[in-house]
């Protein structure tokens, strides 16, 4: 949609949870864990859905380090490409039926991804939000944050490196 013509809301709605849909459907590891999107304007809050397959350790229980650091590495992407096409997304150079056709753009490829498990994770739902810190023509650099109950009170965080696609 060019810039200068106003769409009524529910249409701008519409475009942007597309989007998101196809966006967040692409990664076929996070369907099976789960993870879905909640979108509140460009911020997106990524939830990860309890479920007794999460479990590492039973006897604690806790959810399994691998699961975190997949939900954690999972929003930082989907965060970063989110950030990475929200421009063509919004100027209408990139339409949520392309992208549900599966004319999805490149994610952003893992350089490296570093997790601090801060306490355990127990077992209810998660939530992550990811923030990129640096985003160049090249790489960028993420930061995200995991918690349950309380924002403040994270049990995980990472920060990772990405290769970012080319924009042809």
């Amino acid at each position: 949609m060019p810039q200068n013509r106003r769409e009524p809301l529910q249409q701008v709605k519409h475009r942007r949870d597309a989007a998101l849909r196809a966006l967040a459907g692409g990664i076929p590891y996070a369907q099976y864990l789960g993870i879905t999107f909640d979108r509140r304007g460009d911020e997106l809050t990524a939830l990860l859905a309890y479920d007794d397959k999460l479990i590492g350790n039973p006897m604690l229980p806790a959810l399994h380090g691998g699961v975190t650091a997949a939900f954690l590495e999972v929003t930082a992407i989907v965060g970063l490409s989110w950030s990475f096409i929200w421009e063509d997304m919004e100027s209408g150079a990139l339409s949520p039926d392309q992208m549900e056709a599966g004319a999805l753009p490149r994610l952003p490829k893992t350089i490296d991804f570093t997790v601090d498990y801060l306490r355990s994770g127990l077992p209810r739902d998660s939530y992550a939000r990811a923030r990129v810190t640096r985003s160049g023509r090249r790489y960028a650099s993420v930061h995200a944050e995991a918690w349950q109950d309380n924002r403040a009170k994270p049990h995980a965080q990472a920060t990772g490196h990405f290769l970012m696609p080319s924009r042809d």
